[in-house]
């Protein structure tokens, strides 16, 4: 296997180079998903029936938490992603393992607010509204809960193998994949979250 030393490692082999490249290509379908939810969302956010409208069960404090949490996680796995390529192990699995906490803190909150939906009426059979919301909402936390158990294969696999071409790859795709998660939040916290308190 040859590496190429003139660039970071997680890029120096033509495999990470075409992983990279189809995993962006993968987040182009990860864009039309939640592009569609969004539309979904748009086209039925009115459709609240006899059920509650997102004025009635948005609460500020714990969407706020998770805007806090989800970003400084995003900050994180940059550090993350930066001690990695300076080589300095210690400080990668470090800020990879609060980066992981962060993201558990933010399921649990989003736990907390699920239960808060069902408590209030809002589950999935009460009108369209509440159906794509919780789905929308849903998808994220399930797409969040992948992220958590991958990033600590890796983790894992870094303690274990150090820096080679095949662990500082994955670890890059996991943070793109991360900052990911991240901007599709944003795009919650303003256009569900922001909107449906005004």
């Amino acid at each position: 296997m040859k590496i190429d030393h003139s660039q970071p490692l997680e890029y120096g082999t033509h495999q990470n180079q075409m992983n990279i490249l189809g995993f962006w290509i993968f987040l182009g379908a990860e864009i039309m998903l939640f592009g569609t939810l969004f539309a979904s969302y748009f086209t039925l956010e009115n459709g609240v029936g006899n059920g509650p409208s997102g004025a009635d069960i948005f609460e500020i404090t714990p969407v706020l938490m998770e805007t806090i949490i989800l970003l400084t996680s995003s900050f994180t796995i940059g550090l993350a992603t930066h001690a990695m390529r300076i080589n300095h192990k210690k400080a990668t699995i470090t800020f990879l393992a609060i980066t992981l906490l962060l993201g558990l803190s933010f399921l649990s909150v989003e736990i907390y607010e699920f239960i808060h939906y069902y408590h209030v009426g809002a589950t999935l059979q009460t009108s369209a509204f509440t159906a794509i919301l919780l789905t929308t909402l849903g998808t994220h936390g399930a797409h969040v809960t992948f992220g958590l158990f991958w990033g600590l294969f890796i983790l894992l696999q870094i303690k274990k193998r150090g820096f080679t071409p095949e662990t500082t790859n994955k670890s890059f795709i996991f943070s793109l994949y991360w900052h990911f998660l991240d901007v599709v939040w944003i795009f919650i916290f303003s256009f569900i979250y922001l909107k449906g308190m005004m």
